[in-house]
């Protein structure tokens, strides 16, 4: 039997159309009408999905089916959405992009496999009837898309809005749901940079904001009939979610979570706390030694951004160096591989980082690595098992100041950019460090394998074991932490 579980998917024509504003407002908004909420984003994405998370006060899980088995990302989906009393998804890019001329993974094919109707965001900048054209193609492009009904942006004034509603309207038979006017400078309320909006963790909390998004919400949005249009949805079969049980001993996995680090899907924490870790949040800025802890997560962020401060910071950075050197695991992803580096530059200003890994690092005009990738890995590390292929995605400006990498790497690019040359995972000791970020529904080993290095270590402290296993196998290559992890050790 299903399971009733309102829900709707916002989608835009494009990237940038104003489906942001529009599910933050209408999160905003019903959340202080007291409606419980459970949060997506479509792909992968940080910015974005903090931000929701920030105005609906919940979690915000990524669906990603390039990354994540289908399977496991309806899952996630109907699990999560069936506890509370509406699901809001915000799509990405266009409603039907995907990486090919089938659209594979789609906001609207993930509109399908959730059965989930579709508003559509439309910017209406300059054009009029057009727009019910655009808005016809969409609507029969894939009849298995539901389509129910459109919600305008950048309207010019109450005669452009009354033309391009009535020709919706008439042409496809599709209701106006709401439209929304020119917002502010550039029409954006939060500000930008290089890598899209700044993070809430750097924004700070914002009363004024919050409010903001309620007074557009009820202004320019129908409330009521997005609510009657999202309970119209069919109903799901919601799968038995199985707890998972801890095995061996606990052990402190510390994270850099500040407002530079900030990149850390919620199911990689959750995967790491299920395998027996206790999370230890750490300040990259304010605190100045790491903790005592067993191994040492930094995810991606903003350290360009913050490269004066951190690097002011010298005694945090010693401490994670230091440690790292005494073989420490860490596991670094694209600001964490900055944080690692010898240096970033940016424009005239060149800042000394941890200098774990004998690399400098420049921040470019335009993104270096931006997109979905795929590595064979093809050297023993201690977080992935040699032969294994890890998808991820990667958005970075950064990159080489000079080609050559003195530093042993573990990953080969089949798809995507890395450090370049073919090649991602900067290895050292019992550290690694990436551009690639990863999921851990999609990678189902990582969070096995680091919680494992992290006892490996806790056991070499105790004088039990020698936590580098420099042993070779029958191929003459090291067998790592990451190989013996994976054989069941």
């Amino acid at each position: 039997m299903g399971t009733e579980i309102p829900r709707l998917v916002i989608a835009g024509l494009s990237g940038d159309s104003g489906k942001t504003i529009v599910s933050s407002s209408l999160l905003s908004v019903l959340r202080q009408k007291g409606v419980s909420m459970s949060v997506f984003k479509k792909g992968p994405d940080y910015i974005d999905a903090a931000w929701l998370a920030a105005f609906g006060r919940s979690v915000c899980r990524n669906l990603d089916t390039y990354m994540v088995d289908p399977a496991t990302v309806y899952e996630t989906f109907a699990v999560h959405a069936a506890q509370s009393d509406l699901a809001i998804i915000e799509g990405n890019r266009g409603l039907f992009d995907g990486r090919d001329i089938e659209g594979t993974n789609s906001t609207a094919e993930l509109a399908k496999m959730l059965k989930a109707p579709v508003v559509l965001v439309v910017d209406t900048t300059k054009t009029t009837r057009t727009v019910a054209a655009i808005v016809k193609g969409c609507a029969t492009f894939d009849p298995d898309v539901e389509i129910a009904g459109v919600i305008l942006n950048r309207v010019a004034g109450k005669r452009h809005q009354r033309v391009v509603t009535e020709s919706i309207e008439k042409y496809c038979d599709l209701p106006v749901l709401g439209a929304l006017p020119k917002l502010g400078a550039n029409n954006q309320l939060i500000p930008s940079r290089h890598l899209g909006l700044v993070t809430p963790a750097e924004f700070g909390e914002d009363s004024a904001l919050d409010a903001r998004m309620r007074d557009i919400a009820e202004k320019y949005l129908d409330i009521d009939r997005l609510l009657k249009i999202a309970r119209s949805a069919e109903l799901l079969e919601v799968p038995l979610q199985k707890k998972p049980t801890k095995t061996g001993p606990t052990v402190r996995i510390g994270y850099f979570r500040d407002p530079v680090f900030t990149f850390y899907y919620p199911e990689n924490l959750e995967a790491l706390d299920a395998q027996g870790a206790e999370l230890v949040p750490i300040s990259s800025l304010d605190d100045s030694s790491l903790p005592a802890i067993d191994a040492l997560y930094i995810g991606g962020g903003f350290p360009e951004t913050h490269a004066e401060r951190l690097a002011g910071n010298r005694a945090m950075m010693q401490s994670v160096k230091d440690a790292a050197e005494n073989d420490l695991p860490v596991y670094a992803e694209c600001g964490g591989l900055i944080y690692l580096s010898r240096s970033i530059t940016w424009g005239a200003r060149t800042h000394k980082m941890a200098g774990l890994f004998s690399i400098d690092l420049k921040m470019n005009s335009k993104p270096v690595g931006h997109g979905y990738t795929k590595a064979k890995i093809d050297r023993s590390n201690p977080f992935f098992s040699v032969g294994s292929i890890v998808k991820g995605h990667e958005f970075h400006y950064s990159g080489k100041v000079t080609e050559e990498t003195e530093e042993a790497t573990c990953m080969s690019m089949e798809t995507g950019v890395g450090l370049g040359d073919s090649r991602d995972g900067l290895m050292y000791k019992n550290s690694l460090a990436c551009y690639t970020h990863v999921h851990a529904d999609g990678v189902r080993d990582w969070a096995a394998a680091m919680v494992n290095a992290a006892r490996r270590y806790r056991s070499a402290e105790a004088g039990q074991e020698n936590t580098k296993f420099r042993n070779t196998d029958n191929t003459g290559h090291e067998t790592g932490p990451g190989d013996l992890a994976f054989a069941g050790v």
